[in-house]
């Protein structure tokens, strides 16, 4: 196990140096408008002074290197030059991220706690009404766009629950009403996902021996659905909870602009239309950070629910 972890470890690091290096390339290839805040009324010379105080005029391996020479020793995500002039980025992002971060967790409660009873319920009555009902609801959810039905939910939700379509201020941002639409629209991909696959893997499950001889020695139908069939057909779903929470996190940049919560997704949008090269290079490393620990805790937390995987041996690192 520790000798899989630090494999893991090792090849996560690598995944996100190949990722911010892409990145840091396409940044620099964008217009030199993304680091002056008043570049129309600059003259040659002084947009050439600002690219050499930044160190921009310099070798593109010099600048990767000086980047992660400052990442690494400083915790240095650079400076924002447009959004906010020269802040520190990490300054901007520190009261951000524990609002997507909130959301995010949030959402993904709302979906295991509605997903995985969903899922079981379609598995237990499988062809029988709760098990079309429910594939109903998937199939909706599905196919509809998320953009249609998060329009829909924030049209007729404010006006059934009589709040403001957006949060405007502390106020709004303390109170809990406020947070129930935003919560729901962000839930309901993972849900239908939850109750989609933990149905399949269930029916799977019920089919097996082990289920046969639990039903040969008498056990009740409820003791062999939730303490057998439940329980190993979790098991597969459980790597996939981690990476569910980055697909949440990054669902939140619509999200978090339809109602104006001041977290990571609106920021993004904010700085991709005001063109801060620097803000988004230091939100993508942070999305990409997520997504990686996701699938590394994926992994172990299987093996935490089911001894009989062993990521140690061959091919288990799969």
């Amino acid at each position: 196990m520790g000798s899989y972890i630090a494999k893991r470890l090792l090849r996560s690091v690598l995944t996100l140096v190949i990722i911010l290096t892409i990145v840091f390339i396409l940044v620099r290839q964008m217009p030199l408008e993304g680091y002056f805040p008043n570049f129309e009324k600059m003259t040659p010379e002084q947009i050439k002074n600002g690219l050499h105080s930044m160190g921009l005029d310099q070798p593109l391996p010099v600048q990767l290197y000086h980047f992660f020479r400052d990442l690494i020793t400083k915790g240095d995500l650079g400076t924002s030059r447009i959004y906010r002039q020269n802040v520190p980025v990490a300054e901007i992002l520190a009261p951000k991220i524990p609002v997507s971060v909130r959301l995010g967790t949030m959402s993904l409660i709302v979906s295991l706690l509605l997903g995985l009873p969903m899922g079981t319920l379609m598995a237990k009555y499988k062809g029988k009404f709760f098990d079309h009902f429910g594939t109903g609801v998937i199939v909706l959810i599905e196919a509809v766009p998320a953009a249609v039905y998060y329009l829909f939910i924030q049209f007729y939700g404010t006006e059934a629950l009589g709040i403001g379509m957006t949060m405007l201020g502390d106020k709004d941002f303390n109170n809990w009403q406020y947070w129930i639409l935003p919560v729901l629209s962000m839930s309901l991909g993972n849900i239908a996902y939850y109750a989609m696959w933990l149905r399949r893997y269930m029916v799977d499950e019920s089919t097996k021996d082990y289920v046969l001889l639990a039903r040969i020695k008498g056990a009740g139908e409820g003791r062999i659905m939730f303490r057998h069939i439940f329980r190993n057909a979790f098991v597969p779903m459980v790597q996939y909870i981690p990476t569910s929470f980055l697909n949440t996190v990054i669902g939140s940049i619509y999200i978090e602009s339809l109602y104006s919560i001041p977290g990571m997704g609106g920021l993004l949008v904010d700085v991709i239309k005001k063109q801060d090269n620097a803000m988004v290079q230091a939100i993508v490393l942070l999305f990409a950070c997520v997504g990686v620990i996701g699938l590394l805790l994926g992994d172990l937390m299987m093996v935490a629910l089911d001894p009989r995987i062993s990521l140690a041996k061959k091919g288990g690192d799969k």
